[in-house]
């Protein structure tokens, strides 16, 4: 049971898959009408104040309109009914929920005797560290303008201003102190699975393996494995941006494309379109505002060295694809999980959620990437009115420095390209991924015990 955002419908989808195709058996995906592209079991979507019939996902509700999305997710009293209906119905032999919603579908699970496990669309570095931190306590008393160093956590010291920490970890919110402790019984009841693998973030799996926060820790990713070859030359249906891709030299494009829960203003969307003009370099930007078009005269000044490519660009095969020489993320763990796979160094702009950890993570720890807007350049944070507009001639700056011959991205690059074959081995048979989702079934079926015909 996903969150109703594609980058959690997608990685679940995956993770159905890959369990159907270790042990072919039946398994369903669970999602609201709308969603529906596969082989997938649905419930009625409920009225939510506020939203249009038929808004049911965050790539489709308006930015202004997402919070009401968010909150719904975690109405008990809206959204348990249909989904504990469908359970009851459906008579499933285990669960597979949502970590950050739905935590309700725990207690149900616990209720009808069905194994519950908790799927996490984001890496245990940033889910380690928001766990520390919000036992910590040291977050919301900490003035804006200060920062904050992750506790009790391996790896290089990291500090994190304030403003780039989730609202979750600044603005608490306020539990009764039974309903509190009854969450942490279930997380300690359930398994969690997380689309990693062990050899990408192995001192922090074993940190949280041994937190107890969980019961037991399935690291099943990248789920996005094996990516579908990409569509050749003259083949029917191939993208415009990909036959565009085919014209530029070996590793100059870069691509920048920010997930389908990032929203900038027009203003923002301006200085980046100054900014790749400034830059020189080759680029295919993918651009969610429909109604958004660039300064005049851009166009015809940028000419074939750059692509606006607005709807669903075919990310997997950009990636594969050898002109690309570098990805502008926001550093959505989907999209960093495809960049080590196919090792592609990035420049980094996270905006929302635990973003900005995952950009720690990427260019601290693994140090396959840079940030895009330097530390001190200006404030970033989580919250839309408080980020600060990054000017074009640092995001020309920026974008040619790291892809001038010889430079940053060259060294990023050959770090990424040292992770890819690890990515790819976990998930194949034997590996460490494929292991813990056989380990996953058994568990399931373990749990079940005995069943009678």
């Amino acid at each position: 049971m996903p969150f109703f955002a594609t980058s959690h419908i997608l990685p679940l989808t995956d993770l159905a898959f890959h369990l159907a195709a270790v042990r072919p058996d039946d398994v369903e995906v669970v999602v609201a009408p709308s969603h529906a592209s596969v082989d997938v079991a649905t419930y009625a979507f409920p009225a939510v104040d506020g939203l249009p019939p038929g808004v049911e996902n965050m790539s489709t509700v308006s930015a202004a309109d997402s919070w009401r999305l968010e909150i719904a997710a975690t109405d008990e009293a809206l959204l348990r009914p249909a989904q504990e209906s469908l359970v009851r119905e459906s008579s499933p032999d285990a669960i597979v929920s949502d970590l950050h919603f739905f935590r309700w579908n725990a207690g149900i699970a616990a209720e009808l005797g069905i194994p519950c496990v908790l799927f996490n669309v984001v890496g245990i570095f940033s889910t380690l560290a928001t766990w520390r931190l919000a036992l910590s306590g040291n977050v919301k008393d900490t003035p804006a303008g200060s920062s904050v160093t992750i506790p009790q956590i391996p790896g290089p010291e990291i500090s994190m201003p304030v403003t780039e920490l989730s609202e979750f970890l600044r603005n608490p919110p306020v539990f009764d102190p039974s309903a509190g402790a009854h969450f942490m019984m279930l997380l300690k009841s359930c398994g969690f699975i997380s689309n990693t693998f062990f050899d990408l973030e192995h001192e922090y799996c074993e940190s949280h393996e041994h937190s107890g926060y969980v019961k037991r820790t399935y690291c099943v990713g990248p789920l996005s494995l094996p990516m579908s070859p990409p569509a050749r030359a003259g083949a029917a249906g191939r993208s415009a941006c990909l036959d565009w891709m085919d014209t530029k030299p070996a590793h100059s494009v870069v691509y920048l494309c920010f997930g389908s829960l990032t929203n900038f203003s027009e203003a923002q969307l301006d200085e980046l379109a100054l900014g790749l003009e400034a830059s020189g370099v080759p680029f295919l930007w993918v651009v969610r505002v429909k109604t958004w078009e660039p300064p005049v005269g851009w166009k015809d000044r940028v000419g074939s060295r750059g692509m606006v490519f607005k709807g669903w660009a075919p990310q997997t095969d950009i990636l594969q694809h050898p002109a690309l020489g570098a990805f502008v993320t926001q550093c959505g763990w989907n999209s960093v999980l495809e960049t080590i796979a196919v090792g592609v160094p990035v420049l980094t702009w996270p905006m929302v959620y635990e973003q900005f950890l995952t950009e720690r993570f990427v260019t601290h720890v693994l140090q396959i990437g840079e940030r895009l807007w330097p530390e001190g350049a200006g404030r970033r944070s989580t919250r839309y009115a408080e980020h600060d507009v990054i000017p074009a001639k640092d995001i020309a700056q920026s974008i040619a420095k790291f892809m001038e011959h010889g430079g940053a991205a060259e060294a990023a690059r050959r770090r990424a390209m040292e992770l890819s074959p690890k990515a790819h081995a976990a998930i194949a048979e034997g590996g460490t991924s494929n292991r813990d989702l056989h380990q996953l079934i058994d568990d399931f079926i373990a749990a079940r015990g005995p069943t009678t015909s």
